[in-house]
């Protein structure tokens, strides 16, 4: 029995266990829209801008672990993916991308809007294919899905024109198949276990790509069997509850801080998870510390990252074999290193007080760690904010703080608290956003009041592209060409349909967090921020704090 070929590519998108598709259709996508209709096991989640809908598919993809799917039409329609199908491709998170075309057998409307998508979409993504005929259309499914979600994660494409999306085919969906990744070899495992047990002060590093629930399950094991330290990028915040003794920090800024000097202490980094889209958490040098890189791929050598020991495989299945062969060592120490955590921890407090207004950046992450519960997720958008939350907001949890440090976008933030309140509907979910961030993507409100979503989007105003400005400063430049005027975000909730409301002083911000957080609806906060002292605090305090620490 013939299926038309829409048909049936929605039948391969059930068969996978898709649950959503974001996106905004077109006039290329009518077919394929029109089988979703029929579809009960697939959601459609129409969006107001495809950018939106591309970080909401990816934001799916990093919590669940399947491929998140988006949809657009093609010219302006695909384009407007590009900036989600990097942040997906470098931030490790599954995404499927259909995009449509005119019909490639016969069309009669010249070049109007047709440009290469798949071609564009191949610098960016791990696989990317137009669909000829619709007799391929089960095999490019499965494939585009099974790359998407193969370690490690990342973007796909797959171009459905208008004459192939009504062919008829007697092709049927083909069944998901089982795979196990390799595991790393033991005579490797066992030459990084001796490094282990011979050196002094080690310390555990934990990447983007230690992001995963099993990886988390051993972690823990390992370092409550081993007493080591560990810190993290901040793409590796919440592997391990950072309420841990053991944590030292996350690796924020790029050297001289408290957590800097704590790797300094190490004389050997298990380094896991390694990704080279992160800035990197310390610099090798010649002669240095050793690294033992443990990833599910080989190193990738630069001039900062050379490590003398790999172990490549199934990451939680490296640390397992790692925490079952491992003796602890009396000899090792970690004072210094827990040292430099303990004038961390109290400079932080010195300074989380300050009840200025304009909110001071310090004091607001304290605020909204304390009415945040350990499973809430916060969703930071790109700016300086991001800074201060990587370094003082205490991930309890893996994907509680979901922050970009790989594309770095901005406008991810509002989109990725949507998705994340989908897949967590009981969860606390908080966007965070400056100003500039927000406005990108702020359409988006009108699809979370339509979806009902329960979320709290907390704007940080200072009417600038604030972190280009300080680094502006910092390059002795003039303050120039970097400031705006905003709305009234208030009124501006209000017209779609949301709750406004404004920070009036510092006194007020904590109940306001509260009421939001426990109250049903999309909530936006007004926040004005005072980031005047971010050289002083990030920079030149820190760094003499931490010389004499």
């Amino acid at each position: 029995m013939t299926a038309k070929a829409s048909d049936l590519f929605i039948e391969c998108l059930e068969q996978e266990g898709v649950e959503y598709i974001f996106g905004v259709p077109g006039e290329e996508n009518l077919d394929f829209l029109d089988s979703l209709s029929r579809s009960t096991r697939i959601k459609l989640i129409l969006t107001r801008h495809e950018q939106g809908a591309g970080f909401m598919a990816a934001t799916y993809g990093r919590h669940t672990g399947k491929t998140g799917v988006c949809l657009a039409t093609l010219g302006p329609g695909a384009t407007n993916l590009v900036t989600a199908a990097a942040y997906a491709q470098l931030g490790g998170m599954p995404i499927l991308m259909i995009t449509g075309q005119k019909p490639i057998r016969k069309s009669k409307q010249g070049r109007f809007q047709i440009l290469d998508v798949v071609d564009m979409m191949r610098p960016i993504t791990k696989y990317t294919h137009q669909l000829a005929s619709a007799d391929n259309i089960p095999s490019r499914v499965r494939e585009a899905i099974r790359l998407a979600e193969e370690e490690k994660p990342g973007a796909t494409h797959l171009e459905l024109p208008e004459d192939i999306a009504d062919e008829r085919t007697d092709s049927r969906p083909l069944k998901i198949s089982v795979a196990r990744r390799p595991s790393a070899e033991e005579k490797a495992v066992r030459t990084a276990v001796m490094r282990m047990e011979a050196a002094r002060s080690p310390v555990i590093v934990i990447g983007a790509g230690a992001n995963r629930k099993m990886t988390s399950r051993m972690l823990l094991q390992l370092v409550e069997k081993t007493g080591i330290p560990f810190l993290t990028t901040q793409l590796g915040k919440g592997v391990i509850d950072e309420a841990h003794p053991k944590f030292l920090g996350c690796a924020a800024l790029s050297a001289g801080d408290f957590v800097h000097r704590a790797i300094q202490a190490a004389d050997l980094i298990i380094n896991i998870g390694h990704d080279v889209i992160e800035k990197p958490p310390f610099f090798m040098q010649n002669g240095g510390t050793e690294v033992i890189h443990i990833s599910t791929r080989s190193a990738e050598v630069d001039p900062v990252y050379f490590p003398q020991y790999e172990l490549i495989g199934d990451i939680a299945n490296a640390i397992w074999q790692i925490k079952e062969d491992i003796v602890p060592s009396p000899a090792w120490n970690f004072d210094r290193m827990l040292e430099y955590r303990k004038a961390e921890v109290a400079h932080s407090a010195s300074i989380s007080d300050d009840q200025r207004f304009p909110i001071f950046p310090p004091y607001l992450v304290r605020q909204v760690r304390k009415v945040m519960p350990a499973d809430g997720i916060i969703c930071l958008d790109n700016g300086i904010y991001k800074i201060w939350f990587a370094r003082n907001y205490q991930a309890r949890s893996s994907n509680t703080v979901l922050l970009d440090n790989a594309l770095a976008s901005m406008g991810a933030g509002l989109p990725s608290a949507m998705a994340s309140a989908m897949v967590y509907p009981d969860r606390k979910v908080m966007a965070i956003c400056g100003d500039g961030g927000f406005m990108m993507n702020s359409q988006e409100l009108e699809t979370a009041v339509r979806l009902g979503l329960n979320i709290t989007v907390l704007i940080l105003n200072d009417n600038s592209y604030g972190m280009i400005r300080w680094k502006q400063a910092n390059m002795g430049f003039k303050d120039w060409g970097l400031t705006y005027g905003n709305p009234d975000f208030v009124k501006y909730a209000e017209a779609y349909g949301a709750n406004g409301h404004r920070v009036e002083d510092a006194a007020g911000l904590p109940a306001l967090l509260k009421h939001c957080l426990d109250t049903p609806g999309v909530h936006v906060i007004d926040c004005p921020v005072d980031y005047s002292e971010n050289d002083q605090i990030l920079n030149k305090d820190i760094k003499e704090l931490s010389a004499k620490a």
